[in-house]
């Protein structure tokens, strides 16, 4: 049982910052400004700027769902995956996410850069703005966390007694739940519009798709290749523009970090650009935008697969071979789309959905739900028929097309 801990709030915030001598000299806290921006659904977060402008961010988690509130209890222990996921990343792509300062694993808070001037990737990625080359670094991060974390690089004592410590079993469990099991069967989690009944009763009438999903959930549960982010979407990543015009990137929020699939960060990123797109063709936004997004999953495998080769002369066991890294990145595309596929399809089904959706007219909500959930079920349907990422996006290209042409109708149920 978690002892009872102080919840901050804006007005406790400095004196608390004063009280840990890790934190000294960040900020000036005597004429620190606080305002807490959480808009997630699990904790409470407070970015800190000073005069100078000088700033901190603090996360604390609470002791229950923050979406729900106290009726879902939820252990705040959870903030000690969140620390040891971001200080892995810290060290291995500190390009690629928020300088780590500290844990405080007796009031559940982690302290860390205050990034200014960066904004979520969901929300511009709504508004139309195109930030090249984001989708790069994320390819980039998962392949530096798939090998430096796993027996590619470590010696399997070691993976193992990391695996132990990154055990993180109530978070899993959210994912398990509402991933994997609640979107395909009634449960009080569920909504969705009218609109696209047809299409959710069609999906838990698929005995073929409920089978995939169930070999999708079995290797979320088994499949423990490195340490993974765990909930890697375009709501976890911070974006800004650089200089020359480019985007720049950082992943934030690893709370569900885990030793895992490595497809599996991979694929909710899959599943978040498919909502962008979907969101994209249902407002008929600019060919230059849909082209760019539609370029965003080819451009995110191809820097992870680029990564992951370049480290991989690094290995130390001869076990690993060329041949075995062919397999095996084959093996984690498949695992890919897969993974897309069932992380997309919780975001329009289940609880917690996405503003790509969500924020959009009635008519156009209802034809980009059903763009996104006929992609993701032949994703996850067809995936080792498909094999790559480019063939994914073409499904999306024939799901537009006849929706675009006939409309919303009742799609055809199978199995």
């Amino acid at each position: 049982m978690t002892a009872e801990y102080e919840i901050l709030t804006p007005e406790t915030v400095p004196a608390y910052i004063d009280g840990k001598p890790e934190l000294a000299g960040i900020v000036d806290t005597s004429t620190l400004e606080v305002a807490e921006v959480g808009d997630g659904n699990l904790n409470l977060v407070f970015v800190c700027r000073d005069a100078d402008g000088r700033g901190i961010c603090l996360k604390q988690s609470l002791p229950y769902v923050r979406l729900v509130g106290e009726a879902w209890p939820l252990t705040p222990e959870r903030v000690i995956a969140e620390a040891r996921g971001l200080a892995v990343a810290a060290e291995l792509t500190p390009h690629l996410v928020p300088a780590f300062y500290n844990i405080d694993a007796d009031q559940h808070v982690i302290a860390m850069e205050n990034l200014m001037g960066w904004e979520i990737w969901r929300g511009k990625l709504n508004d139309g703005f195109i930030h090249r080359g984001v989708g790069a670094m994320l390819g980039e991060y998962v392949a530096n966390l798939a090998f430096f974390t796993s027996v590619f690089a470590l010696d399997q004592m070691e993976v193992k007694e990391r695996m132990a410590e990154a055990i993180n079993p109530e978070l899993c469990r959210i994912t398990e739940d509402l991933v994997f099991t609640e979107p395909y069967i009634e449960h009080d989690n569920n909504s969705f519009v009218d609109g696209i009944a047809a299409d959710v009763a069609a999906l838990r009438a698929d005995a073929d798709l409920r089978a995939e999903v169930g070999m999708m959930k079995f290797l979320f549960m088994t499949g423990a290749e490195a340490l993974i982010h765990g909930d890697l979407h375009t709501g976890s990543v911070m974006v800004k523009m650089k200089d020359d015009g480019s985007g720049d990137a950082r992943v934030i929020d690893p709370e569900f970090a885990y030793y895992g699939p490595v497809g599996f960060d991979l694929g909710a990123v899959l599943g978040n650009y498919l909502a962008a797109r979907a969101r994209a063709e249902a407002m008929d936004r600019s060919d230059e935008f849909k082209d760019w997004l539609a370029g965003l999953p080819q451009e995110t495998w191809d820097a992870f697969e680029t990564e992951m080769r370049r480290l991989w002369a690094t290995r130390p066991d001869p076990t690993w071979t060329d041949s075995f890294l062919e397999s095996w990145l084959a093996k984690v595309q498949k695992d890919s789309l897969g993974f897309g596929g069932c992380k997309a399809i919780r975001r329009i089904v289940g609880l917690a959905k996405v503003s790509d959706i969500e924020t959009l007219p009635p008519d156009q909500h209802v034809e980009a739900a059903a763009m996104v959930l006929r992609t993701a079920a032949t994703w996850i349907k067809d995936r080792n028929t498909l094999a790559t990422v480019e063939a994914s996006n073409d499904v999306f290209t024939a799901v537009v097309a006849d929706i675009k042409a006939n409309g919303v109708q009742v799609p055809p149920q199978e199995g």
